[in-house]
């Protein structure tokens, strides 16, 4: 009996120290290795993170004008927890909020640590909802990004949304400058969850954003929209595009999509758009919000002979007074390719061939040059890549494969047909023509100021001599001739030596009687300070480029000039000859 009694004790003692160092073990292993777990959880449990929302950084243009900044407006939310009188907080913040009761219960009546009511809530509406003193209902300062001048380049700015992050434009390009960093608040709470009065608490203040200058010139912007605006009222047009730009560094001072949207107010649609389901609704949207200039691709047309002509000087394949012969037409394989002068310009030079638009002259050039030699001078042009940007949703150009480029492909491409780019990839090509041969990045963004003073420059590449200065030279004279006794003689300005290039491109497919008139010029002729493209989409009546478009760029010119510092350089009866 002793015996058995023995064993018991021995087995209930081992059984009891097994236990108790299973106990330890378990004990040591959450009290040391599972210390900083437990002790998060409890933080958490009797700790609240109340977020401080950091005001966004402004954007000013290029002279120092505010065109995107902030006001102050609040936060409306509930904290579970807290709330004591759940009907009186649903029946306040409906009455005040002007959202229906069920969606407010819902919120109030969710098990969370914290439910969002409203953002952009404005300070008197806020302030009635504090004289409530309502338990867990917290009033929260925030931001509200406003636009002082509400539709002005819309489609660059872009907008922010209802956390104030950058949703399109420049706002979502620089947004990780533009944002800062929220601070925070931290509260200690009983064992319910609610706040204890008087205790301490930590605060983290918030970093406010950087704020954005841009090479955009509110002035030049306007310009460029009255003369848009003007036009497309008079032609009916679909749409109105501008860009103004210095050809010599890529700094965009006016970029323009008439109709443009109201910022403070990106996502109101018409009465009739409103019908339709959401999926409809967000086609509207994105088509209100789309930026043509650089999203959409378009075939160029005659514009694009300064591409041609460029190609034939660079390879050495034409001159200027080389001899050409348009009886109005060229038979290109099985096809009878026709000039915009039925009748023919008869015999004429290179350079009278570019003042007349002449499609024959640009088709016997695009086939002395050939397919490698055009697409080399595609590609020193950067015709063949975006053109860097800062802005999201650049479209890149639509080229036919070099190995199924035949002499029809040929011909067309000669006079810009059967090829796609954007406004800006031609813009950007042009300056090259006319700059030196400098293949420049276009641009807005100049540099960012933080808060602490310091300046962070933008940096954007710059390729060098992508074609002779000779031959640039030699364009510039060729376009300016154009201005002034050529196609584009609308855009002509006593006094002023101007250079540019007409088109009316015709909208696919072919014979819908759909056209985009267009012209780009460029001012001074000898050395540019900027350089201008107007796009006018399915004009009515009239629709030829030098008869609609060279008139709105001059008109553009007529003020902007001046206003930059760039005067007459001669008398219209002192011209040199």
């Amino acid at each position: 009996m002793r015996t058995k009694a023995k064993k018991k004790l021995l087995l209930v003692t081992a059984a009891f120290f097994t236990g108790f160092l299973v106990v330890t073990i378990k004990l040591s292993y959450v009290m040391i290795a599972q210390a900083d777990k437990y002790l998060s959880l409890a933080r958490n449990l009797h700790q609240r993170d109340r977020e401080i929302k950091a005001p966004r950084g402004s954007i000013y243009d290029r002279n120092g004008v505010k065109i995107a900044s902030n006001k102050a407006v609040y936060s409306i939310s509930v904290i579970y927890s807290q709330v004591t009188d759940r009907e009186k907080v649903i029946k306040v913040l409906s009455e005040n909020l002007k959202i229906k009761e069920s969606l407010i219960r819902k919120k109030v009546y969710k098990n969370s640590v914290r439910e969002k009511i409203k953002s952009n809530v404005e300070k008197d509406i806020a302030d009635r909802i504090r004289k409530f003193k309502l338990d867990g209902v917290k009033v929260d300062e925030d931001y509200k990004r406003v636009y002082p001048y509400n539709n002005l380049a819309s489609k660059v700015l872009g907008f922010t949304g209802g956390d104030n992050q950058g949703i399109i434009g420049l706002e979502v390009f620089y947004d990780r400058y533009l944002k800062g960093k929220s601070g925070r608040i931290r509260t200690l709470t009983d064992g319910s969850g609610i706040e204890i009065d008087g205790a301490y608490e930590e605060r983290e203040e918030p970093v406010a954003g950087g704020d954005l200058y841009i090479s955009l010139d509110v002035n030049l912007q306007n310009y460029a929209v009255q003369a848009c605006k003007k036009v497309k009222k008079e032609k009916k047009a679909k749409q109105v595009s501008m860009i103004l730009m210095n050809p010599q560094n890529g700094e965009i001072y006016a970029m323009v999509n008439v109709p443009e949207y109201d910022l403070n107010d990106p996502f109101s649609l018409s009465a009739k758009k409103r019908k339709a389901n959401s999926k409809k609704q967000q086609e509207y949207l994105n088509k209100k919000w789309r930026n043509s200039c650089l999203n959409d691709t378009y075939e160029p047309g005659s514009v694009f002979k300064i591409v041609t002509a460029t190609a034939g000087l660079e390879s050495s394949k034409v001159s200027v007074n080389d001899h050409f012969n348009c009886p109005g037409f060229r038979i290109v394989e099985d096809r009878k390719i026709r000039c915009h002068k039925v009748g023919g310009h008869g015999s004429e030079t290179f350079k009278e061939g570019v003042m007349n638009s002449c499609n024959p002259v640009f088709m016997d050039v695009g086939a002395r040059v050939g397919v490698d030699g055009m697409y080399q001078t595609f590609r020193q042009l950067g015709l063949f890549e975006k053109t860097g940007i800062d802005l999201p949703g650049e479209a890149s150009s639509i080229m036919h494969q070099k190995k199924n480029v035949g002499a029809v492909e040929l011909a067309t491409m000669s006079f810009g047909q059967s090829i796609q780019i954007t406004p800006l990839q031609l813009l950007r090509a042009v300056s090259a023509v006319i700059n030196g041969g400098k293949l420049i990045t276009p641009h807005f963004g100049r540099y960012v100021q933080k808060q602490d003073g310091t300046r962070l420059k933008a940096f954007y590449s710059v390729k060098e001599g992508v074609i002779k200065k000779q031959t640039s030279e030699t364009m510039k004279e060729l376009l300016e001739a154009v201005v002034s006794d050529g196609s584009g003689r609308n855009c002509r300005m006593d006094g002023f030596s101007i250079g540019g290039k007409t088109a009316t491109s015709e909208k696919l497919p072919r014979g819908n009687g759909k056209y985009i008139s267009s012209f780009l010029g460029f001012a001074k002729a000898d050395n540019p300070a900027i350089i201008g493209i107007v796009l006018i989409d399915e004009p009515h009546g009239t629709y030829y480029g030098g008869t609609i478009a060279a008139p709105v760029m001059r008109s553009v010119f007529q003020t902007a000039l001046p206003y930059m510092g760039i005067y007459k350089e001669y008398t219209p009866d002192k011209k040199e000859p």
